[in-house]
């Protein structure tokens, strides 16, 4: 009898040891993981009683919580206010009792209620002493006087312009157009949250993509920065003579490609090439170069890798066993090439920050209430291309601006560089326009992608529309 009762005594410790590890477990290891889950709503209405942190473009607030007046129909202690909203809202995300969070507003919850790992001491302090929790500030890499540039570039447009650092990859510039008022969303009032959801094709309507990072589409002429790059790796010089016929015949094929400027029905220098953007020379230039070097001078760059986590960024894509005609596609950025305009910036910055490509960010540090920082973004670079290529590109560009499809991106003063991109998404369609281009001192990349809407012509071209609107961005730097 004494027996069984040790077995049965031994089964019940461990019992109790099992669920308390688990209790355990759960406190400590999932506590985040649950308190973000977005269907977890008694959570998020917890934290309403928390002050929540701040969202800064630099040293100006973009979101906070205000205390609100006592208010038996309303039991929420904060409400949380977006300050320029719309302009704003692609970064910050939405704050919503009812339809979660997105943005930084969600990558960033932990630390902006306060209940990140690194807070765990402040937390266990404040319940000691008898505080209210207070969250983080999240301060973003924003510059506020280009972020309005940039928004008020795109007013009437449908697009993005993503401006960039490109030695360290802070982003300076992130709009996306047409957009959205998150105030609509944090809302107390539910009837007020819901209309407002509805009214945004439940959370669908154009206002609520993310163009800059989270859709992307045909690059068009851009992509040759992409080719002219790999050319120049694998040996051929600026200086280069390349073919530039006036038609090439797809292989297997009865359909020609043809130039959109006139590039001679000759040879030109590579540097020229590109300042005229002449379709035909990298269509041949990307099939002789072949799929293998392209797609491994693509993925260099970022292509089918993502960026930008903290706003669930997309990969940019370069397809795989291509045959020739479509090579020759994809060199002049078209058949299945898919970029998104940070992708572009990205590329861009390599050749300006000495070959070494930096990994690009929003979030510049995250700040204790006491100020004390619990983050810092660590600058991480990677080698793309050679530096003699980098500085090869960099020139290259800069003769699209003075001499080439982009001579309306002047600045009097200043070194400009650029590339053009007018794409399609098939034969049918509008065209899609880019622009991707920079200033140097100090360096700053800004690309501007544009698509048709109802206020706007059927096609749209880089050179007329959106270099233009990268220019406005380029002289706010001065």
């Amino acid at each position: 009898m004494n027996k069984q009762i040790r077995i049965v005594s031994l089964l019940s410790a461990m019992l109790v040891f099992a669920l308390l590890a688990n209790l355990t477990y759960i406190n400590i290891a999932r506590e985040e993981a649950l308190e973000a889950d977005p269907n977890n709503r008694r959570a998020r209405e917890a934290e309403y009683d928390i002050h929540r942190g701040q969202i800064l473009a630099g040293p100006v607030v973009i979101a906070e919580s205000v205390a609100k007046d006592p208010d038996p129909n309303d039991p929420l202690k904060y409400q949380r206010v977006y300050i320029d909203g719309p302009m704003y809202a692609h970064i910050t995300g939405f704050y919503s009792q009812t339809y979660g969070s997105t943005g930084l507003e969600h990558s960033y919850n932990s630390y902006l209620v306060g209940t990140s790992a690194s807070q765990w001491m402040q937390r266990t302090v404040d319940t000691l002493s008898g505080k209210s929790l207070q969250g983080a500030s999240v301060v973003t890499s924003i510059d506020p006087v280009l972020q309005q540039s940039a928004w008020d570039a795109l007013q009437g447009y449908t697009g993005a312009i993503v401006a960039m650092d490109p030695h360290t990859g802070a982003i300076l510039a992130f709009v996306s157009t047409p957009s959205y008022d998150p105030n609509q969303l944090a809302s107390h009032d539910i009837d007020v949250e819901q209309e407002y959801w509805v009214s945004n094709d439940h959370g669908n309507s154009p206002a609520m993509h993310d163009r800059a990072s989270r859709e992307f589409a045909h690059p068009g002429s851009t992509f040759k920065l992409v080719v002219a790059a790999s050319a120049l790796e694998s040996g051929l010089t600026p200086d280069t003579m390349v073919d530039t016929p006036s038609r090439v015949l797809y292989p297997g094929s009865t359909t020609y490609l043809y130039n959109s400027s006139n590039c001679g029905n000759t040879q030109v220098t590579l540097t020229r090439a590109l300042q005229l953007s002449c379709n035909t020379a990298f269509a041949n230039l990307g099939r002789g170069l072949g799929p293998t070097a392209l797609q491994t001078q693509a993925e260099k760059f970022g292509f089918n890798d993502t960026l930008l986590p903290e706003l669930g960024g997309v990969a940019s894509q370069f397809p795989q066993d291509l045959d020739d005609a479509f090579i020759m596609q994809a060199s002049i950025g078209q058949y299945d090439v898919q970029a998104t305009p940070l992708q572009m910036a990205v590329v861009a910055s390599s050749f300006l920050n000495g070959g070494r490509q930096p990994d690009p960010y929003l979030v510049q540090e995250v700040r204790a209430p006491d100020l004390s920082v619990l983050y810092e973004h660590q600058v991480k670079t990677t080698p793309v291309v050679s530096p003699a290529t980098a500085a090869s590109m960099k020139e290259m560009m800069i003769g699209v601006v003075t001499n080439g499809t982009a001579q309306g991106a002047k600045i009097a003063g200043a070194r400009v560089g650029g590339k053009t991109g007018t794409a399609e998404t098939d034969p049918s369609s509008p065209t899609l326009a880019w622009f991707v281009s920079f200033i140097e001192d100090p360096d700053v990349v800004v690309v501007v992608f544009l698509e048709r809407n109802d206020s706007t012509s059927a096609d749209l071209w880089g050179g007329g529309d959106a270099a233009p609107l990268a220019k406005k961005v380029l002289q706010a730097t001065r």
